[in-house]
């Protein structure tokens, strides 16, 4: 029975880990599409490339989701597993009705406030420092971190090309573009690739087919396979929101706000460990470079409306997650 329901579990964990990629697909290339610094193919091609090489770049983030979050061990048994099952399927159902809607939110905060809930309902420990520490201090800082840096860079890029031909600026950012998306992609299999891998062990672990935090191997490969088949298989609403929608961008901006989006997820899976949202991170970049034209550039409205959807992720995906975990339990438990 234990074993049937990991199947179940790790599979699941997978098909969000697939949701995922589609849904967040947008992240790596949407700015390099609307540019057309890539074509929709190349780009979606060059990202789910990326996407499986950064999946193995590192663990620190895995570790978070895996033990940080909610207290899950050996001892939880079928009904951890339960639990884990709950919150997967809370963090798929918010991701596709948000995908359906073409708004940019966080899968990360999604399978986050789904753990949460499904902690809640339980009746288990649910770590809040640190959630406090790693998931709502950087989701507040990091859009800040991201609108201000790509903001200063853009000012700083068109100071010093100011007097240069506005064609082969063009014509180079487009060509280094690439580069930013692939930076960007890179980022993003090392940042969400990583929080499937830690669902799987915390199933394994409450299913007692593994002991520690330590990523087997064959997890790494399945969520990297997992997000890079998502990542290919496109999401086209939600790329036409950030590439068109939030703000028109050049060749120029989409490289400032790719670059500026990548570093911010380097540095806080490796430095803070901490499972920070993609999606926010390039729809502030996006903001910040918009914001340089002028303000009424940026279509504050549709940024309203991204915002209220990050807001609503992590209870709303936490109250899906709950009620999943409460009808399993009623009916199986």
């Amino acid at each position: 029975m234990e074993l049937a329901l990991v199947i179940v579990v790790v599979a699941f964990s997978l098909g969000f880990d697939y949701t995922n990629g589609f849904h967040d697909a947008a992240n790596a290339i949407a700015t390099s599409v609307s540019t057309r610094a890539l074509t929709p193919r190349a780009a979606l091609i060059m990202a789910a490339v990326f996407n499986m090489l950064g999946a193995f770049l590192g663990t620190d983030v895995a570790h978070t989701i895996g033990s940080g979050i909610i207290h899950i061990d050996e001892s939880s048994g079928q009904q951890g597993m339960i639990m884990v099952l709950s919150a997967v399927m809370g963090a798929i159902v918010w991701n596709l009705v948000t995908w359906w809607f073409g708004m940019p939110s966080s899968s990360s905060h999604a399978l986050i406030g789904a753990l949460t809930g499904v902690g809640l309902a339980a009746g288990i420990t649910v770590h809040w420092d640190v959630i406090l520490s790693k998931v709502i201090i950087p989701m507040l800082v990091s859009p800040v971190v991201g609108f201000s840096l790509a903001f200063v860079l853009m000012v700083g890029v068109l100071w010093l090309f100011k007097n240069a031909n506005p064609h082969k600026v063009t014509r180079r950012f487009r060509i280094a573009q690439t580069a930013s998306a692939a930076a960007m992609a890179l980022g993003h299999g090392l940042q969400d690739a990583q929080k499937t891998m830690g669902v799987i062990v915390l199933a394994l672990v409450a299913g007692g087919f593994h002991t520690g935090d330590e990523i087997p191997v064959w997890v790494k490969i399945s969520a990297a396979l997992a997000i890079s088949l998502g990542t290919y298989s496109g999401g086209w609403r939600i790329m036409r929101t950030l590439g068109r929608k939030v703000i028109e961008l050049d060749p120029a901006r989409g490289f400032v706000a790719e670059s500026v989006a990548a570093s911010v997820l380097y540095i806080t899976a490796f430095v803070f460990q901490a499972p920070i949202s993609t999606t926010q991170t390039i729809t502030s970049a996006i903001m910040g470079v918009g914001a340089t034209k002028r303000l009424s550039a940026v279509r504050w409205g549709v940024a309203g409306n991204i915002a209220i959807a990050w807001v609503l992720t992590i209870p709303a995906a936490g109250a899906v997650a709950a009620g999943v975990y409460l009808t399993i339990t009623y009916f199986f438990g």
